[in-house]
């Protein structure tokens, strides 16, 4: 529980300074530009957390059981994983912060676990109550209404609000699946995240990146003296490894929805973070405080049962 609640913590930084990264100079210049932001950045990020994720495996003598793993079923489930959680899920994310802004991308994104419990409910038969489908109905609900906050600048919901849902379905599924894959001995969670942002960000630089035509772009922000833009990603690359890898630890030992609901903290630090570090009290109005809390406790609910918390009190 204790590796949820800091996955959920670091995530939080992460949104923070990818969020910064989105803001720079680069990724608004242009109408191209801030049509590809989002793809460019995320192949960046997850390009970067796959090297951070080889240097920490390198360091812990992991990279030979990665390969053993790649050959095994539920590796190639993780690669499933990947696909969906990183192309699908990781680009829907960056959507939401670059077009609803981080505070409230995050906290919109977090309805991933209640989507999590749905998926479970129907692909591993894991039973859901009829109080938690009425959650997680308010919960959703509670997404749409951060969108009427007076003191916050969307700049286009729809578009942010499309990346939310490609988000929480993209994670609910990434985590149901790697809940299942991670049984096996030898698919641990560090060499599952190895994998995870491998898969990911070859996928966006063979296929998503060559089909938007996004290469060009991207070779010129690595190449072309965009300041401090590329450590600005690699440092939230490095939040968002440490975060897996605590994410992954907590899906393996407690269970994907209760990881989810762990992790879902994360929106409520962003917001404190954004309050602390960069001075923001426009997140701090009646209606997104309401709609954030909405998410949370109804978003958490859907995604733990409660009763299991009553029993073993």
């Amino acid at each position: 529980m204790f590796a949820g609640i800091l996955a959920g913590i670091t995530w939080a930084l992460e949104t923070l300074i990818l969020g910064v990264a989105l803001a720079m100079p680069p990724f608004v210049s242009t109408e191209q530009a801030v049509f590809l932001a989002p793809f460019v950045s995320t192949f960046v990020h997850d390009f970067f957390s796959a090297v951070w994720a080889c240097l920490y495996n390198g360091v812990r003598g992991n990279l030979k059981q990665v390969g053993k793993a790649l050959g095994t079923r539920s590796g190639k489930f993780v690669i499933l994983a990947a696909v969906i959680g990183g192309p699908v899920g990781m680009t829907g994310y960056v959507l939401s912060i670059n077009h609803m802004g981080a505070s409230v991308g995050a906290v919109a994104s977090a309805a991933f676990p209640a989507i999590g419990a749905v998926l479970a409910y129907f692909f591993l038969k894991e039973k859901m109550r009829w109080y938690r489908w009425i959650l997680l109905i308010v919960t959703l609900l509670g997404v749409y209404g951060l969108s009427y906050s007076p003191e916050i600048h969307i700049t286009n919901f729809w578009l942010g609000f499309v990346g939310t849902l490609m988000c929480a379905f993209g994670w609910g599924i990434e985590a149901v699946i790697l809940a299942k894959s991670m049984q096996d001995p030898e698919v641990t969670d560090e060499i599952a995240l190895q994998i995870r942002q491998t898969t990911s960000a070859v996928l966006y630089g063979l296929v998503l990146l060559p089909v938007l035509g996004g290469w060009k772009f991207t070779v010129s922000l690595l190449t072309g003296g965009t300041g401090w833009l590329i450590p600005v990603i690699a440092a939230a690359a490095f939040f968002a490894t440490v975060s897996y890898l605590f994410y992954y630890k907590a899906i393996s030992r407690i269970g994907a929805s209760k990881a989810m609901a762990l992790n879902v903290s994360y929106a409520a630090w962003a917001i404190v973070f954004t309050v602390v570090l960069f001075r923001d009290t426009g997140v701090l109005n009646p209606v997104t405080i309401l709609c954030a809390l909405t998410v949370l406790v109804c978003g958490i609910l859907t995604a733990a049962d409660y009763r299991d918390f009553l029993k073993k009190g």
